[in-house]
């Protein structure tokens, strides 16, 4: 089969999938090295290469783990910590390495944590959370106490709304890797018991319509949160992928509110307190209002928007060579299902859609792909997502009309990676 037989599907290289599939073409074939000797030919020292046996397959292997690891070959795939001002010294962000992954569920070691106010140490048989204010009967429940509860689990993306705030405020792409710029994303199976449950067990007041919800972090980090949200799909989550939360997922529970900022999503939940109005606490006036164009303020903008990202071929990568690849990234949206993503590998000048792969989940990450041919030439590469309500992934441009110049939270606009003649990715504007 020949490279003749594929149909381009868009400009810059972009292949139509079911032609690359159909041809049965090797990624490796346009640019195959010459053959080398026979596996039977003989080596200097007379050793035929055909019986030459790696070492691992010579004796036993070693023992498993208790707890499994990664392999040593992959102990640089990890977590990095974003450094901070000495007056922010109690706020660590550790980002997810997300061009370094694949699917859509993030390992819980690997997924990205934001702390205001360290990880507390909880003894969980200590620990208590209790629900109260405007309600019927006030409750407070033990972790074993909730343990009890019918449980339900959906696999659902946990977002910054700081999340690429570099491309937000700085006035030149920063040049750096996809982690670096969108790292405070992850996606993982949440469990944990409906929170309508609990609200119907205690009693809502008909003059309730919010909720403060406290963390037992040494900040006391609160955040006010409408009633109908806890209502519709928020739970206390008690595991992640199938296991209890870890300390810096918010052990022994949490509040997971899906689709809405990571910052609502109170970690180390200790209470909530049901009033008839928000508590504009200091968190969620200061960090987590956003800062108009024209000087209004935006507040309680929960949702986090439509969203995509290619995270290979991405920033600081590098191409070996010119070639087939392919194009592969996520997009999610707060608002529901991803039902299309846009790919163009010739700067914005021609698009075609990408394969989703299922499942297309609510509020979920959603992993695309595309067969690319790179012919040695700068490109940029570009991706663009779509929802099931219609909401479509901004330009910059248009995306910094709406806000103040140093706002930087919510930032969903459209992400560039150039492409160099010698094949260096680079983050750049567009």
């Amino acid at each position: 089969m020949t490279a003749s037989r594929l149909r381009s599907a868009a400009g810059g290289g972009l292949i139509e999938r079911r032609s690359f599939l159909a041809a049965g073409l090797s990624f490796l074939a346009a640019s195959a090295a010459p053959a080398s000797e026979p596996a039977a030919a003989a080596s200097p020292g007379g050793e035929r290469l055909a019986d030459r046996v790696p070492d691992w397959m010579k004796t036993l292997g070693g023992p498993d783990l208790p707890y499994g690891l990664p392999a040593e070959s992959e102990s640089g795939v990890l977590r990095k910590v974003t450094a901070q001002a000495p007056e922010m010294a109690s706020f660590v962000a550790w980002h997810t390495p997300i061009e370094k992954l694949n699917g859509i569920i993030t390992p819980n070691g690997l997924h990205f944590g934001v702390h205001h106010n360290g990880i507390p140490d909880i003894v969980p048989s200590d620990h208590r959370f209790m629900i109260h204010g405007l309600v019927e009967r006030p409750i407070q429940f033990t972790v074993e106490q909730l343990l009890r509860y019918p449980m339900v689990s959906h696999i659902r993306f946990l977002e910054c709304a700081g999340n690429t705030a570099h491309n937000a405020v700085a006035p030149g792409a920063i040049d750096t890797t996809a982690q670096e710029l969108f790292g405070q994303i992850s996606g993982a199976e949440w469990t944990g018991v409906p929170l309508s449950l609990l609200l119907r067990e205690a009693g809502v007041k008909d003059n309730a319509s919010w909720v403060i919800a406290e963390s037992a972090d040494s900040g006391s980090h609160a955040r006010s949160i409408p009633l109908t949200k806890l209502m519709d799909d928020a739970i206390i989550a008690l595991f992640q992928n199938g296991e209890r939360l870890r300390p810096s997922q918010g052990y022994p529970m949490r509040l997971f509110l899906p689709g809405w900022e990571g910052n609502t999503n109170v970690k180390w939940l200790h209470r909530l307190e049901l009033t008839d109005t928000a508590a504009y606490t200091k968190d969620e006036s200061g960090l987590y209002t956003e800062i108009l164009k024209d000087g209004r303020i935006a507040r309680f903008s929960f949702h986090m928007d439509v969203k995509s990202v290619i995270t290979h071929p991405s920033g600081m990568q590098t191409l070996p060579e010119k070639g087939f690849y392919e194009i592969s990234g996520l997009a999610w949206s707060g608002y529901g299902r991803i039902v299309r993503v846009e790919v163009s590998a010739d700067e914005g000048k021609s698009w075609t859609e990408a394969t989703l792969h299922g499942p297309a989940l609510d509020k979920a990450l959603t992993r695309f792909s595309i067969p690319w041919f790179w012919d040695g030439a700068p490109t940029t590469l570009l991706s663009r997502a779509t929802d099931e309500h219609g909401r479509v992934q901004p330009a910059r441009a248009r995306w910094k009309e709406r806000y103040a110049v140093h706002s930087f939270n919510h930032y969903n606009a459209i992400q560039a990676w150039h492409v160099t003649g010698k094949g260096r990715l680079e983050n750049v504007y567009l």
